[in-house]
Parts: structure tokens; sequence; C-alpha cells
């Protein structure tokens, strides 16, 4: 069976109504929990388990799989209208989402979000049609010496994220590394910098650390300002919808966004926020005016919201083609198949294709009803800006509150979150962008378990590690870009001086 014979008869299966029904809830407890800041897809897919017991394979993937996309769409909502990432893969959206929100283009904001999400989403989903097999096996040849490179040039490229200071940006790299040691070894089972604390032995977790830096910070921000109102105009939802120009300027960052997040997703990690800010990294180097960006760029909100959906789509190849899951959520649905008695991989195509191809149709179907459920309720969405001041932030820290208490039930968690965010306030006021320190907390714990097993598959050997040709060519893309910048600056600097000096 052909991809497109298997997605013919995937629609079959897709559009049963209990499937219909399965993937509604999925797209819609999905958006839900993304706005929520501090539940997350992974908590979401959690709970609703075990209520899949009783469902068949396919609807039950289904809908633990709309979900997943959904939280993705619906993550970007906060970070837009208030400052708090609903997931970690919102993050980088409210670095020029909320600026656009604060020029009163909250709504473009979120159209483009919406529109972006639907077209990465739909694209990856091709993309798993079409390349599956090829892509699973590329992903299969990593081993932990790539991991290791792969995370390392990651933090490379972008611990310069913000543009900023360079000895800015590692002290925030050396802070966030520094926090993902805390907790068990992972390999010796040994307890680090716990200081006594049974919780601490799980670590910092990273949505209190985030909601803390931009929520928390962001609520001390306003009250320093003191008690205001904001006034904004009523707006017709036409014109809340991007002009044309925004239009215009968002396309190339929704496709870039896409490659990125597609092939981001096929890596092992943390996909959905790792692809984020490389996407953003992208459109800030490729800009002919990248001063814009953190002030309000469309193309900041089109490109990573774009990446943190294809990621979604591409985390599912090695799910679905291999077994093996890259990520949490992932995990969870491999669990699910599991509890279902069956084992993702090739032999589930051949064997099971109704559970395979109902699942690749109904991401079609699900990002269409995401599509149509996102767009219409932009108005509602920016009337919460209609808040006072004072009553909008302090909404925001109860939400901070209960989203990081929610995650574990723990006191630990609260204390994170205060401690960062008195933290976040200070770089606030010192203009430090804290960015780079949330991608050192994300890839840190996998960066040095790969080093050490690498280490240990070389016997010590880091020259080993470093003469693998697919470590090579990882390392040399973000060496590169951290690299030649700077001489190109140069370079332009003496040509611009020799055209001066020979024009007088």
């Amino acid at each position: 069976m052909g991809p497109i014979e298997g997605l013919l008869y995937g629609f079959t299966i897709a559009l049963a109504p209990a499937n219909l029904l399965a993937c509604f809830i999925g797209v819609v407890v999905g958006t839900v929990v993304g706005v929520l800041p501090g539940i997350g897809p992974v908590g979401a897919m959690a709970l609703l388990l075990p209520s899949t017991f009783a469902l068949h394979p396919a609807t039950a993937l289904i809908m633990l799989a709309g979900i997943y996309y959904g939280a993705m769409y619906g993550g970007s909502t906060t970070s837009i209208l208030v400052n708090v990432p609903g997931e970690a893969g919102s993050v980088v959206t409210l670095l020029d989402g909320y600026q656009m929100t604060r020029k009163g283009r909250a709504g473009a904001a979120l159209a483009i979000a919406g529109v972006g999400s639907w077209v990465a989403g739909t694209l990856g989903v091709v993309g798993i049609m079409f390349a599956a097999s090829w892509l699973a096996d590329l992903a299969l040849r990593f081993g932990p010496p790539e991991y290791f490179a792969i995370t390392f040039g990651g933090i490379l490229l972008l611990s310069r994220l913000s543009g900023g200071s360079v000895v800015n940006a590692f002290v925030m790299v050396a802070i966030g590394l520094a926090l993902g040691t805390v907790g068990m070894d992972s390999i010796s089972a040994l307890r680090r910098f716990t200081f006594g604390s049974v919780q601490l032995s799980q670590g910092v977790d990273l949505v209190p650390v985030i909601m803390g830096l931009y929520g928390v910070a962001e609520v001390l921000l306003l009250a320093e300002e003191g008690v205001k109102r904001v006034s904004i105009a009523v707006v017709r939802l036409r014109e809340l919808l991007p002009t044309r120009e925004e239009w215009r300027r968002s396309a190339a960052p929704i496709a870039r966004g896409t490659a990125v997040g597609f092939i981001t997703g096929l890596v092992p990690g943390p996909a959905a926020v790792l692809s984020t800010f490389i996407s953003y990294a992208v459109e800030k180097k490729v800009s002919r005016t990248p001063e814009r960006f953190g002030k309000g760029a469309i193309e900041g909100v089109a490109g990573p919201e774009a990446a943190n959906n294809a990621a979604t789509a591409g985390a599912m190849v090695p799910l679905l083609s291999l077994g093996i899951p890259f990520s949490p959520a992932t995990a969870i649905l491999l669990g699910a198949l599991v509890i279902h008695g069956l084992q993702p991989g090739p032999l589930m195509i051949e064997q099971r294709p109704e559970v395979f191809w109902g699942f690749i149709a109904s991401m079609y179907i699900g990002n269409f009803m995401l599509l149509i459920l996102n767009l219409p309720l932009v108005g509602i969405f920016v009337s919460v800006l209609r808040l006072p001041q004072h009553v909008l932030a302090t909404l925001v820290f109860l939400l901070c509150l209960v989203g990081a208490f929610s995650l574990n039930n723990s006191y630990l968690d609260l204390w994170v979150l205060a401690v960062f965010g008195l933290f976040g306030y200070g770089l606030r006021k010192l203009s430090v962008d804290p960015s780079p320190l949330v991608v050192a907390l994300v890839l840190g714990p996998m960066m040095e378990k790969t080093l050490r097993q690498a280490l240990f598959i070389t016997r010590g050997s880091v020259i080993e590690i470093l003469a693998r040709p697919l470590t090579i060519a990882i390392l040399v893309v973000p060496a590169a870009a951290f690299i030649v910048p700077p001489l190109l600056r140069a370079w332009r600097r003496r040509r611009d001086s020799a055209v001066a000096a020979q024009s007088r």
C-alpha cells in the first residue's frame, strides 16, 4: 500500500464518528492545556491515558496525539497576551509576541501563530507519509557522540540568541548548566547538590523556572509601575487580522520554521523547545533588520510557532517507524500502544494499517479543526487585555502559582518559582536576556549524559568522539554560525575603511 492509497484508507478510519469525536476532544483539551500555564501536554496525556483503555487502539492514539499537537497551538496564547509561556515550547514566542501585544497587534500575532501552526502541522504530516523510513534510518545512526555534538552545538549556537553581550550570555548558560546537574545522577544514581533534600533529588523542574523568569518577573514589573488600567479600543475581528505586509513577512519564516522543526523532531530530546530557539536564531540571522527582533517582529512569532508544531510531527517518525520514543509525550503514546497490544514499527504498518494510516489521516483533520477553533476566537483572547492592569497581574500570578504547584504537588516548585521570579526581575532591570539559561537547563542534562556515555564507549578518548564523521558534520554548523559572522563583520569593516581611504 503506497502513501496515497494508505492516506485514502486512513481517512475512511479517521472519519468514523467515534474517531472524529476523539480527535475533537483531543485538540480541544490540548488547546486548553496549552493556554493554561504549568499543566503541559505530557501531564494531560498521562491523566487521560486510563480513559483510553476501553477504546479501539486507533481511537486512543488519535485522542492522545490530538492533545499533544493541540497544546502547541494553545501554548502561544498566554505567551502573546500575558507574557507567560503556556508550555515550554512557547518560551521563544513571548519575545516578540508580547511586544506585539503592547503595540496593539495581539490579534495579528495570534492569527499568524495559528496559521503558521496549521501550515507546519499539515506539512509535517506530509513528511511522515513520504519520508518516514528514510528519516528514521538516519536518526538510527546517531549514537551518544552525535547526541552530545547536537546538544553542545545547540548551546553554542543558541547562547547568542539574545544578541547581547557574550559574557552575559555565557553567564546565563553556566547558571543553566549548573541547575541541570541538581538531582540524581542518571548514570551512577548518586545525589548531587541536593543538600539533604529528598525533593531536590528529582532535580529542578523547567516549568517553574520559566514561569518565574517570565511570568512572576512581569508581575513584579507591573507592580513597580503602579496600578494602571489598560484602555483598548473596540476593534472588529477583521481589523485584528494581519495586514498584507505582515502576511508577506511571515510566509518565509513559516516555511523555514517548518523545515527546522521537522528535522529537529527526528533527534532525541526536547524537540518542541529546541526547534523554536533554532528557528528564532535562523530568522534573526537571515533578517536584514535583526535589531527589530525582541521589539515586536512578526517573524519572531511565525517561525518558532511553525517550528514547534512541525517538531511534533517529526517526533512521530521514530515512534511509528522504529518504536523509539524521543520525548516524554511520544513515550506516553508508545505506552498507549503497548497497553493495546501493539508494537510500533515497520511491522505495525503492514499488520495494523488501520491504526497507522488512521492516525496519519487524523492529524490532517485535527490540524484543520485547530485552525477553525483558534482563528475565530482571536477577539475573545484579545479581550483579556481589557482587564485592569492590577487584575491582570493578579491573574497571571495565580496562574503561575497553580501551574507550578500542580506539576508535582510540591512546595519546592513554589520556592523555585519565587526565587526565579526575583532573579528574572533583576535580569529585567539589568537588561539581560534569560533565554540562554533556559536553553542550557533544557539541554544540559542530556549533554552531560551523552558525553559520559561517549567517553565510556571510547574508553576516555575525546579524539575518537570528535573523529566520527557525523559528529564533525554536526559540530561544523554551529561552529561556523558562531565564528563566521564576526569574521565577516571584520572583513566588511576593513573593506569599508579601504573604500573610504580610496575615496579621499
